[in-house]
């Protein structure tokens, strides 16, 4: 029997092997979610690598909200990174290059907010969420605030408050494969 996520996870605490497959049962899902948003195949690798070694160094921070899937987290995780890199205009240094406009890259890149294309999808299905459950996601999984944090700044209880996460990941994840198909 094929163990969870969650127990890959734990696993991967004292061990590389569990990690690595994860990382084989997520990886083809996180690039394709890249390749979406950048359109560029080596972009898309750069980023799904980026996402896979930050989850590594969070790996100990995992919680299991969702029956055991971390597709939720990684792509939380895979966001951010796209996010990251889109600020630090790595991908228009890269495309700079691939396309010989040296003069380009002497200029500073972009500190404007990324346009929403990059993000389809994710914020729409965060919209779409209760104000509580999308709330308690973006403190939680954006803010990387811990429940007591979380519950906190809600006014609720850190029972309640991950109750609220935990539906409105499998909100997303519902959503977000539906996008997939």
């Amino acid at each position: 029997m094929a163990r969870t996520d969650a127990q890959l996870l734990h696993a991967a605490r004292s061990a590389a092997a569990p990690f690595r497959e994860l990382y084989e049962r997520h990886a083809e899902a996180i690039h394709g979610f890249h390749l979406r948003r950048t359109g560029d195949r080596d972009a898309a690798h750069d980023l799904t690598a980026e996402t896979f070694a930050r989850a590594w160094l969070l790996r100990t921070r995992f919680r299991d909200e969702l029956d055991g899937s971390a597709a939720p987290w990684l792509y939380g995780i895979a966001r951010n990174v796209l996010l990251e890199s889109v600020r630090r205009g790595e991908l228009e240094r890269r495309a700079c290059l691939r396309l010989r406009i040296f003069d380009r890259l002497d200029r500073e890149p972009a500190t404007a907010e990324p346009e929403d294309a990059w993000v389809d999808g994710l914020d729409d299905a965060l919209a779409a969420l209760p104000a509580g459950q999308r709330d308690a996601i973006r403190l939680r999984v954006l803010h990387d605030y811990d429940y007591e944090a979380v519950a906190a700044s809600l006014a609720t209880t850190p029972r309640a408050a991950r109750v609220r996460v935990s539906r409105g990941l499998a909100s997303l994840r519902s959503y977000l494969t539906k996008m997939e198909a």
